[in-house]
């Protein structure tokens, strides 16, 4: 995560999941030409987020967590984001 788009995305996650495990792959050069590509490069990412917060809710219900979570940033600098969201020990 060398970018700041990610370090920004990671702070905003932690801000709202203390407890979470990040790991989010910048995937911008995958699109290099695509509409959606952004001038430097971000634009694309995927993101893997464990945390107790998620328990018990549904995957829809994780992903509007998490994109509530990087609100801030889905209309400017998150052109696409692939999430996969699980809580400790729950890998649906």
């Amino acid at each position: 995560m060398n970018r700041p788009t990610t370090h920004h995305m990671e702070r905003l996650l932690r801000e709202h999941f203390p407890d979470a495990r990040i790991e989010i792959v910048d995937e911008s050069h995958l699109h290099a030409g695509h509409a959606g590509a952004r001038a430097h490069g971000g634009g694309h990412y995927r993101l893997a987020i464990t945390s107790k917060a998620f328990a018990g809710l549904s995957r829809v219900q994780r992903h509007q967590r998490v994109y509530q979570a990087l609100k801030p940033l889905m209309r400017e600098a998150i052109h696409a984001l692939s999430i996969t969201a699980h809580a400790p020990g729950h890998e649906d």
